[in-house]
C-alpha cells in the first residue's frame, strides 16, 4: 500500500481507500458480517482511511466502522459527513445546535471522542456562498470535536467556492473515466491551496466494471434503480449522470484499457490513481472478493500519457453530451 498526504495536513492515507455507502444500504441486499470480514480484510492490507455518512444506513456504516476499527482509533482514520438527515436548504440546518447534535450522533455511532475529517455532505452552492458553516466547523474544531474539515461537493463551482475557505482541507468529488471535469481546473487549483482530493464514484456506480449488460435489473432497494434520472437524489450521483444504457454503451467502448491491466475495474481504478493531485479514491464494497478486486489495481501498469490523452478526448467527444446535471 501507498500513502498520500491529505493536503497541507499531516494524516497520511491509503491511495486506495473505501467508501461505506453500500454496506450501510440503498445498493441492494447487504450482510453485516460480510461487511465486517470485509474491512478487516481492507485493514489488515494496509487501508487506513474510511469514509462514511450519517445517512448511509441511517448511521448504520458508521456502526459497523466502530465496530471494525475498535482499539485502532489512532492508526484507521474515519471521514463522515452531515446536513442530508435534515433539510439542506434551510439554514438552520447549518447552524451550531444541530451541526453540533448531528457530529454528537456520529461521534456515538463511532465510538470515538474526534473525527477525522468532517464534510459538508453536498449542500446547495448557497450555503457555500453564505459560508456561516465554516465557522461553526471552526468552533468544533476548537472544542476538539473534529480534526479537520471538509466538502463533498457536486459541481467544480461549488469546489471552487471551497477553496476560497483557508480551512477546508479536503473536496470529495465524483471523479473517473466518465467524469473528468474536475481535472481542467479544480485539481490545479486545489493542489496550489494545499486541498486534499478524495475521489468517490470511481467506477462510475459500477459501470465501469464493464460487467453490466443492457437488460441488467437492480434491486428494488438499490438507488441505481430509483435513482437513474435523479428521482431521490443528484443524478450525478447515479451512473455519473449518464443514464444506465449509454453508461453500458460507453463502457464497451472503452474495452481497450483492459489490455494489459487484466479488466476494466482495475484499469479505471489505475486511471484515478494516476492523478497526481489525487489523494485517494473511495470505491464502495459489499464483500471481501470486491475488496480483493479493487487492492489490485495498485499492480495495475500506469497509463502512457498518450492513452491519458485518449481518454480525454473520449471523454469531451463520447461521454461529456451525455451527463446531465449540473457538475
Amino acid at each position: 500500500m501507498k500513502y498520500r498526504q491529505l493536503g497541507n495536513t499531516e494524516l497520511s492515507v491509503s491511495e486506495l481507500s473505501f467508501g461505506t455507502w453500500a454496506i450501510g444500504g440503498a445498493w441492494g441486499k447487504s450482510d453485516d458480517q460480510e461487511a465486517l470480514r470485509s474491512l478487516h480484510y481492507a485493514i489488515d492490507r494496509g487501508v487506513n482511511f474510511f469514509d462514511t455518512a450519517d445517512v448511509y444506513g441511517d448511521g448504520h456504516s458508521e456502526e459497523l466502522l466502530a465496530k471494525a476499527t475498535k482499539g485502532q482509533e489512532s492508526s484507521i482514520h474515519i471521514a463522515t459527513k452531515f446536513c442530508r438527515a435534515g433539510d439542506i436548504h434551510d439554514p438552520k440546518t447549518y447552524e451550531m445546535p444541530q451541526v453540533e447534535a448531528y457530529l454528537d450522533g456520529s461521534l456515538k455511532r463511532l465510538e470515538r471522542e474526534r473525527v477525522d475529517l468532517y464534510q459538508i455532505h453536498c449542500p446547495p452552492k448557497e450555503i457555500l456562498e453564505d459560508g456561516s458553516v465554516f465557522g461553526v466547523l471552526d468552533q468544533l474544531q476548537e472544542k476538539g470535536k473534529i480534526r479537520h474539515y471538509g466538502v463533498s461537493v457536486e459541481t467544480v463551482e461549488e469546489g471552487l467556492i471551497c477553496l476560497q475557505n483557508p480551512n477546508v482541507k479536503s473536496l470529495q468529488v465524483i471523479f473517473n473515466i466518465f467524469r473528468q471535469k474536475p481535472l481542467e481546473e479544480l485539481f490545479i487549483e486545489a493542489k496550489k491551496k494545499g486541498v486534499g482530493i478524495i475521489t468517490r464514484l470511481p467506477l462510475a456506480s459500477g459501470l465501469l466494471t464493464n460487467k453490466f449488460s443492457l437488460d441488467h435489473e437492480f434491486e428494488e432497494d438499490d438507488h441505481r434503480r430509483f435513482n437513474e434520472n435523479g428521482e431521490q437524489f443528484n443524478v450525478g450521483e447515479t451512473f455519473a449522470g449518464l443514464g444506465f444504457k449509454k453508461g453500458v454503451e460507453l463502457t464497451k467502448e472503452l474495452e481497450w484499457i483492459i489490455e494489459g491491466r487484466e479488466n476494466m475495474t482495475r484499469a479505471a481504478l489505475r486511471f484515478i490513481l494516476d492523478q497526481a493531485e489525487v489523494t485517494c479514491a473511495i470505491p464502495g464494497f459489499k464483500n471481501q472478493s470486491q475488496i480483493q478486486e479493487n487492492l489490485q489495481a495498485l499492480n495495475t501498469p500506469s497509463f502512457t500519457k498518450h492513452e491519458l490523452n485518449l481518454l480525454h478526448d473520449f471523454y469531451r467527444n463520447e461521454v461529456h453530451p451525455h451527463i446531465r446535471g449540473a457538475y
